[in-house]
Formats: C-alpha cells, structure tokens, sequence
C-alpha cells in the first residue's frame, strides 16, 4: 500500500500529527532512560577485559547509532524536499541537524574516554575514528550553510548537495571495522550471525538505544514546530511588507 506523502506536507496537518505524538515521546523517554541507566551501570556485569569502564558503551553505542540514523533521515527529508518540493521535509532535515551533531560529538568523547584505558590514547587516525569526525563537520557545514543564505529556499537547496554528497559516509563510517585495519573493534550487535554479545549487556544497550532514539522524537518534534512556525512568521512579515 502506497504512502501518499502529499498529505504530510501540509504544514497544518504535520504539526497536528507531531503533537500528538509529543506527549508520548516524552513519557517513553523518561521510562526507557530511567531503565537503560539503572540496567547499564547497577545491573550489567562488568567486562573480563574492560572491567567497569564497558560501561562507557551504554552511552557511547548509542550515540554513534544515532549520529548515522540522524544523518539518514536527514538525507532522506532533503531527497524528498528536493524531489517532491515538500517545504516540510526541508524543515524536518534542518530541524534535525543540531541533534545530529550532538549525537556525534558525544560519541566522538564518550569514545576517547573509552578508547584512553583501552588504546592507552584518546584518539587515533583510524577509518572509523576519522570518519565519524568527518560526519559531524558534515553536520556543522549543514546547518553553516543554513545560515548563510538569507533566502530559505536557496539554502535549502545548497544543504541538500551537501547532505546527499555526504551521505557516501555513512557506509563508510558502517564498514570501516571490515575494509580497513583498525583499533576500534568490529560490529557485535547487527550481524549475519546475530549479537556477539551476552543478554545482560545486549538487553540495556538496546533499551539505550531506544530511549536516544524517543529522545531524538521529542526533542526534534519541538524543533520542527518551531521551524515551522518560524516560517509561518516570516511570511506574515513578507506580506505585511507588501501590503505598505
């Protein structure tokens, strides 16, 4: 069955679905959360190896899973605003970003602060280090060249070049543990031969995972509506400047 997106874009009809969305976002939030750290840092058993600083995964994982679906959502919003001209998804794609690159960059610390009692460094120049640096300055020229233009659809459409061109990174962010050497440890959860690790560590990862992902919902629904609201009011403005 076909998804008719025509009738999401309609502004009016977008924010009426996302608000009622909001409510529940923000309870499911605050319950995965509350579990994901309680299981994470009082329940999970400490790692053989890594003893009580694996802990860092339940907020580093998380993030960096979320750092790539952003992106990805994100690229899919500019394709269909550059596709089917829907002034929503745009928005949606600029609403995102920040949350984006927050995501990120706490991945990009929380992995320094792991990798320093692991690698004995805080950072190295492998592929998938690298790439995730690349992926936020992705997300910092994005929301730059949001700011640059004073006419919206012109930087609408000057991000969308960015964020499709830099969508090739994702992938490699994905695959860098397979095609290249490096220190940062292969995929353990989403693999051909199903999670590489135990139940007590894989049950409040995944409950992290969830809860970044309702957090994301909330927080992005907040920042749409303003987007969209915002631009309900320039053209208010627009107009009333015509009207003299």
């Amino acid at each position: 069955m076909a998804i008719d997106l025509h009738k999401y874009a309609n502004p009016r009809r977008f924010l009426k679905i996302i608000s009622a969305i909001y409510p529940w976002s923000v309870a499911v939030t605050v319950i995965l959360l509350v579990a994901g750290l309680y299981l994470g840092l009082f329940v999970a058993p400490p790692d053989y190896q890594q003893g009580e600083t694996v802990r860092i995964m339940f907020v580093h994982v998380p993030a960096a899973w979320m750092a790539l679906s952003i992106y990805t959502m994100m690229a899919v919003s500019s394709a269909v605003g550059l596709i089917w001209k829907h002034p929503v998804a745009d928005l949606s794609a600029k609403a995102a970003a920040p949350i984006g690159a927050s995501f990120t960059f706490l991945a990009l610390v929380t992995g320094s602060l792991w990798g320093q009692p692991m690698w004995g460094t805080y950072w190295v120049w492998d592929a998938r280090l690298t790439s995730m640096l690349v992926l936020l300055f992705l997300y910092l020229g994005y929301m730059a060249i949001w700011e640059s233009f004073e006419d919206p659809n012109k930087a609408a459409k000057a991000a969308t070049i960015l964020i499709l061109v830099g969508a090739i990174n994702v992938p490699i962010i994905k695959f860098s543990v397979d095609w290249w050497n490096t220190l940062h440890q292969p995929a353990s959860v989403a693999t051909l031969q199903g999670p590489k690790i135990h139940s007590s560590i894989l049950m409040p990862l995944l409950i992290m995972g969830s809860a970044y992902t309702s957090f994301f919902v909330m927080v992005w629904i907040i920042r749409v509506k303003a987007e969209i609201l915002g631009r309900r009011l320039r053209i208010l403005q627009m107009n009333a400047l015509r009207d003299k």
